[in-house]
């Protein structure tokens, strides 16, 4: 298994030598900078390649290995293989990484809003901060602040009542902070930052489309891309769903097994693939992570490894330290390994640490929210101690 470390490039803060110390030897990246929609050239992704892997003296290589993500067009999630010109950017991209001899792409479905969370620095009881997803400051949010048509209608009673209680506690700045926390498009988004009237717009273009068109509209791109991606000799990966349940609600349907299922049965294309992240899929208590781990594991090419804490109201939760929280982190990246081992070199599955908690030299930084040097340093560390112990036994 190739370890690897996701970087935003020259302007994120932190510099290639970090990658190197941490111990990986992969990186994923990509082209921030482009429009969501626009398509990539072959030399621009050929700059960034030289970028990573242009070492200076006497320092280990790396290698650009994963694209995450090229973003899926808006146009295409609403309106599936009708949004021919979009889809057709994102096959020239696509065509622009392959090119570049780079094989594994990750992408997402998410309508609207990316991964979401309402707080980036929560305090935890070692005095680090991690993210987390507040249910009772989310349905705030939706019911208080975006004032979502029929929202009430997704809540409890008391679930409203907790809501209205948090909304009133809070002050002006918290509200700005709920607002660009969930509508300003985290780091890694795939998704356009937003105000809250273009948040309702969007909301109120997706008024139509339940999860089976939505589901339609994904099976749509991927007879069109996946074609070309067997051409191409390119593996794509669907990220989940973060959380993996509607928000706002939008339909969400990479959430759990049966959704991956569908997709695999509607596209059968060895390049139909997934990124299994641990953390996302981590939130629901039907995920069995080992086993779907086991159960997709030829379409695993890419992993993301963390592990997410459910709180008293399970729909609430924080992201915890690797092996802790919820993930029965030893036990997926034994299934893993296990697969691995049936792999030729050049079908090795990519893992990186995902996100991770602010803590000692991370406290004085102000990096990208969920992506500390240090914190995902001490991901990388114990996920290589599972590797190898697994090692050590087999």
């Amino acid at each position: 298994m190739r370890q690897a470390w996701r970087w935003y490039g020259p302007d994120a803060g932190i510099p290639l030598d970090t990658i190197r110390q941490a111990g990986a030897t992969d990186v994923v990246s990509a082209l921030h900078h482009v429009p969501i929609g626009e398509a990539w050239t072959a030399a621009d992704v050929a700059a960034r390649k030289n970028l990573i892997e242009t070492a200076p003296a006497g320092r280990s290589p790396l290698t650009w290995s994963v694209v995450e993500s090229i973003p899926v067009a808006d146009a295409i999630k609403r309106r599936g293989a009708e949004a021919r010109q979009e889809i057709e950017n994102w096959i020239a991209s696509m065509t622009a990484v392959a090119e570049n001899g780079i094989r594994i792409i990750c992408y997402n479905f998410m309508p609207v809003v990316d991964w979401t969370r309402t707080d980036l620095d929560h305090v935890t009881p070692t005095g680090s901060t991690a993210m987390r997803f507040d249910q009772d400051r989310f349905a705030a949010f939706d019911l208080h602040i975006l004032q979502r048509p029929n929202a009430d209608k997704d809540y409890s009673d008391t679930d409203r009542q907790r809501a209205r209680t948090k909304f009133e506690a809070m002050s002006q700045d918290d509200i700005d902070d709920l607002i660009r926390n969930i509508a300003s498009a985290l780091p890694g988004s795939t998704t356009e930052p937003m105000t809250i009237p273009e948040f309702r717009d969007h909301l109120e273009a997706y008024a139509a489309i339940n999860a089976n068109v939505f589901r339609r509209n994904l099976i749509g791109f991927l007879k069109a891309v996946t074609p070309v991606a067997e051409a191409l000799e390119v593996k794509l990966t669907l990220h989940p769903d973060d959380p993996p349940r509607p928000l706002f609600g939008l339909p969400r349907i990479a959430s759990n097994a049966a959704d991956y299922a569908a997709l695999f049965d509607a596209v059968p294309s060895p390049s139909n693939g997934m990124c299994l992240c641990t953390g996302s899929l981590g939130v629901s208590t039907e995920n069995d992570l080992p086993e779907m781990a086991r159960r997709f594991a030829p379409r695993i090419h890419f992993a993301h490894l963390r592990s997410t804490k459910r709180e008293e109201d399970s729909r609430s939760f924080h992201e915890a330290a690797h092996l802790e929280g919820d993930v029965d982190m030893v036990a997926v990246v034994r299934e893993l390994y296990t697969e691995n081992r049936k792999r030729s070199a050049g079908e090795t599955i990519i893992f990186r640490p995902d996100h991770g908690q602010r803590m000692l030299g991370d406290l004085q930084e102000k990096g990208s929210p969920g992506y500390p040097a240090v914190g995902r340093l001490r991901g990388l560390a114990e996920l290589r101690g599972i590797i190898a112990a697994l090692e050590a036994g087999m």
